[in-house]
């Protein structure tokens, strides 16, 4: 079963709030997942991203795929040097 790292919507109505998560592909987006490695809220200006570099550049790695949205922010705000994603 595929691995990715994929956002998993916390907080409440109209007020999102994401963790970034690593998940089986198959597991519901709210549902079980493996390892949260960060935090998104978008409603701060400018919007709040946190990693933990660590376990995200352990993940990436592994060769677990970040879905599109992940990945820009990824690229937009973790400081990962020489092991960035394309």
């Amino acid at each position: 079963m595929p691995v990715r790292i994929r956002l998993a919507r916390r907080g409440r109505k109209k007020k999102p709030f994401y963790s970034i998560v690593v998940a089986h592909s198959e597991a519901p987006r709210d549902g079980r997942f493996i390892e949260r490695v960060g935090t998104y809220n978008p409603l701060t200006q400018p919007e709040t991203v946190t990693f933990n570099t660590e376990r995200l550049r352990y993940w990436l790695e592994q060769g677990v795929e970040p879905t599109r949205t992940v990945m820009s922010l990824i690229r937009k705000h973790a400081n990962l040097g020489a092991t960035q994603a394309s």
